[in-house]
This record gives C-alpha cells, structure tokens and sequence, in this order.
C-alpha cells in the first residue's frame, strides 16, 4: 500500500509542477515562442492539459528558445 501511495503523491506532485509551468509559460512564454500565439487567448486554456502532462518538454524548449533568442548558443 506504501507503494501506491508514493505513486500517487509523484503523481500530485508532477502534476503541480505542470500547472505552474501551464501557467507561466501560457501567460508569458508562449507569445515569445510563436508570434502567431499573440493576441489569440482563446485557444491557450486548450493547451493547459498537454503542457502540464509535457512540462519538462516545454521548459527544454522554452530555454532553448530564449538561448537563441538573445544570442547565446
């Protein structure tokens, strides 16, 4: 039964996490990542599940995004 509930707590946990960086990068990231997402609010509550299941994917990008952005490699 331990095990289960570890599972679970993970679960909570990764979840969280997710709906932090949904949040944030909703708000301010994905304007930064494709231009084409500004002014378009209406579509960002659409991508709140797969950013949270994706969230370290999204943040690699996102980084990686910014990297190249301001000229760093």
């Amino acid at each position: 039964m331990q095990l289960a509930a570890l599972i679970v707590e993970a679960a909570i946990w990764y979840g969280s996490a997710g709906l932090v960086v949904a949040t944030v990068f909703l708000i301010f990231g994905i304007g930064r990542i494709d231009p084409a997402a500004r002014g378009a609010y209406a579509f960002r509550p659409l991508l709140i599940p797969g950013v949270v299941l994706l969230w370290p994917y999204v943040l690699i990008r996102w980084a990686a995004r910014e990297r190249v952005r301001s000229g760093e490699r």
